[in-house]
């Protein structure tokens, strides 16, 4: 196990340096300045000299000033060697370290995230064992017609309704934001309360338009287990059903989806560009839209190898917990 652990993270070492030199020669290759674009917008009224200065100044800091082939080589590794110290520059929107804006925009996206797949799993799983164990019934059929709806539905779209329905028309829930602008001076208690009550209809979206597909890889997975020989050997010994489903059948139709529910981490942490930026959540991904949007490059190439890396250590954790809830798997 230590051997293949060890084997892993020298090839996740390898891949996100791939990663990275794909992100550095892209960024390269886009057909607009937007390092000099940037500062023009932001620096009008400065004095033309000191305005060259501070674009050779942030050219040279991004390794984007000399477009030689020497140049380009150079800038990537001056570029890697800040990323290794997590020195990512500072972001264009606000003038903060990438890294500080990171983290400060990764909880919200991260308790959406992390509610929204408690309530898929534990909605998607019954749905697949019940339309699976009534393969062709008018149960099947609803839940799967229902599904397809779900997953069909944009989250632009799906997001507007619910807030058409139950924040503009009802009044139940705010329309957009993550608190009061008028609650000011409230306990922690009552904030944190605030809070869920501005992501419920957020995280209703995600629910509503991700359980389809946790559904259909349930629902195939117990329909391949139901199949097997141990299962009508157990039927043959005269189980009752109910046996034979949730302690034969059940426990060996999570397996895979343990190893799926282990590779869920980039979700967490990553942020749901669409649907943060419609309820106006100040996620990560929200932030993240408006980087891209606006041509902010220094935190464009530091979330993109955040991604990259939640994404390698995602595949990882899902290959151990794959060999520790099934034995017959070794791992070497």
């Amino acid at each position: 196990m230590v051997k293949y652990i060890l084997k892993r993270l020298g090839l996740a070492i390898i891949i996100l340096l791939g990663v990275s030199i794909i992100l550095y020669f892209l960024i390269r290759l886009m057909p607009l300045d937007f390092v000099q674009q940037r500062i023009l917008q932001i620096s009008q009224n400065q004095n033309p000299e000191d305005l060259q200065a501070l674009i050779d100044a942030m050219n040279k800091q991004y390794g984007l000033g000399d477009n030689s082939f020497k140049g380009i080589v150079g800038g990537y590794g001056a570029w890697l060697w800040k990323l290794v110290r997590l020195d990512l520059g500072k972001t264009f929107v606000d003038n903060q370290p990438v890294v500080s804006a990171i983290a400060d925009h990764m909880g919200v996206s991260f308790l959406v995230a992390f509610v929204a797949i408690i309530f898929e799993y534990l909605i998607a799983i019954p749905l697949g064992v019940t339309a699976a164990t009534h393969q062709y019934s008018v149960r099947d059929y609803v839940v799967t017609v229902l599904v397809m709806i779900g997953i069909s539905l944009p989250s632009f779209f799906f997001g507007r309704v619910l807030q058409n329905i139950f924040a503009m028309h009802f009044g139940w829930f705010p329309p957009s934001g993550y608190q009061n602008a008028t609650e000011e001076g409230v306990s922690s208690f009552m904030l944190g309360v605030d809070h869920l009550w501005h992501v419920i209809l957020p995280i209703t979206v995600m629910v509503l338009l991700s359980i389809g597909g946790t559904m259909r890889y349930m629902r195939t997975n117990m329909l391949e287990v139901l199949n097997s020989d141990y299962i009508r050997t157990a039927r043959a010994k005269g189980l009752p059903e109910s046996k034979v489903i949730y302690k034969h059948a059940f426990r060996n139709t999570m397996i895979p989806i343990v190893t799926v529910m282990a590779g869920i981490l980039p979700t967490l942490f990553s942020g749901a560009m669409i649907t943060e930026q419609v309820f106006d959540l100040p996620g990560i991904g929200n932030y993240a839209l408006k980087a891209m949007t606006g041509g902010d490059i220094p935190f464009i190439m530091g979330y993109n190898m955040f991604l990259a890396l939640l994404s390698v250590i995602g595949v990882l954790l899902s290959d151990l917990m794959y060999a520790i809830v099934d034995p017959r798997v070794k791992l070497y």
